[in-house]
């Protein structure tokens, strides 16, 4: 997959779902947004996880861990080209990799990840377990 196709594949999705890392807790438009963003997608559940996991914490966690990071607002320009850039690497070993430390990457945005689950099985209209 060339870097274009992930763009236009998944690029309106990270966007949508970055700003779980940022330092402020996410609100009700915000997470709204992100339920209309997955709903165009139609990814179920497990597929949803597999990108907070492996596409989107791998990158994003370096912003939260790093004490330069960007905690308010992101270059949404220079994000999307750290993505591209680490979905196009993730094959492999490093696939496996990521998959084994993903509980590293995302401890520290878990839990506005399970808020926003829960709250997409209420629109899907599924009762969360």
């Amino acid at each position: 997959m060339d870097a274009q196709t992930l763009v236009d594949e998944r690029g309106e999705l990270w966007m949508a779902l970055a700003p779980l890392w940022l330092e402020r807790e996410p609100g009700e438009r915000d997470y709204a947004h992100m339920i209309a963003v997955i709903e165009r997608h139609e990814l179920s559940l497990r597929e949803l996880e597999w990108i907070f996991r492996l596409e989107l914490s791998p990158v994003l966690a370096r912003h939260q861990m790093s004490v330069v990071g960007e905690w308010r607002s992101f270059d949404d320009h220079k994000l999307m080209k750290q993505l591209v850039a680490h979905n196009l690497r993730l094959k492999g070993w490093r696939r496996k990799s990521w998959a084994l430390f993903s509980g590293l990457t995302t401890m520290m945005t878990r839990h506005r990840w399970n808020e926003l689950m829960m709250r997409l099985m209420v629109e899907r209209g599924e009762m969360p377990s």
